[in-house]
């Protein structure tokens, strides 16, 4: 981690099927990066182990959990399965000195950004090129029934909303490579930067002009796709 003091957590959300895990594994080729293992009420699915893609727990652990304060952010994901963040990972990354790699929700994106870590935060949403594109991936999982993947549309387009909010970078996910060296970008940018001024847009000074700065940054490219949804 070179001479900062602290980890940078960094958020990764888009919607369902816009690669976003894809793009995660990209991130995680850099080193110096550990992923967040979040945990969920939800049930494995076929190629899921436990502690590499999510630590699958009961609803009756996870209330224990947030009883406990165990998570840095939780939500019921579509009113059903509950997923959360542990606190454990966070101190895991700071032992370790390594950045933690975060891929959760919009509603998980904005409890970090808005808790005890927030300086220590920077959020990148990934686009897909289209909505037609995105339906096309989400179809082509072949995992969700009909009326499943209506509401994951539907969702994307809540999802995409909160963009401009609470986002400090976007990718459009239209080209795996690219898009994997423009996340990559992003993340050499950030460390390159001082702990002060990440800190200042936060919570300083500066933090006014910075949000005006990050919704005046949103590309006609991706205004259109907003526009689409």
């Amino acid at each position: 981690m070179g001479n900062r003091d602290k980890p940078i957590i960094f958020i990764v959300s888009g919607p369902s099927g816009s690669g976003k895990s894809t793009l995660v594994q990209k991130i995680l080729e850099l080193p110096d990066t550990m992923l967040s293992i979040s945990c969920t009420t939800r049930q494995p699915r076929a190629a899921e182990s436990p502690g590499k893609s999510y630590n699958f727990v009961t609803p009756g652990q996870f209330q224990q959990m947030i009883k406990e304060g165990a998570f840095l952010e939780y939500a019921q994901v579509f009113g059903k399965n509950w997923y959360g963040t542990p606190w454990e990972n966070w101190f895991e990354a700071q032992r370790k000195g390594v950045d933690l790699i975060l891929e959760i929700d919009v509603q998980g994106a904005q409890d970090v950004q808005q808790g005890q870590l927030k300086q220590n935060v920077v959020s990148i949403f990934v686009l897909p090129p289209s909505p037609e594109e995105l339906e096309r991936r989400i179809r082509a999982r072949g995992m969700d029934s009909e009326d499943e993947i209506e509401r994951r549309l539907r969702q994307a387009k809540t999802e995409i909303k909160a963009l401009p909010e609470y986002y400090d970078y976007h990718v459009v996910n239209d080209d795996v490579a690219r898009a994997g060296r423009e996340i990559q970008g992003i993340v050499l940018k950030e460390r390159a930067r001082s702990a002060d001024e990440r800190r200042d847009e936060r919570v300083g000074v500066g933090a006014i002009a910075a949000a005006k700065k990050r919704r005046s940054n949103i590309e006609l490219s991706v205004q259109r796709i907003l526009e689409l949804f």
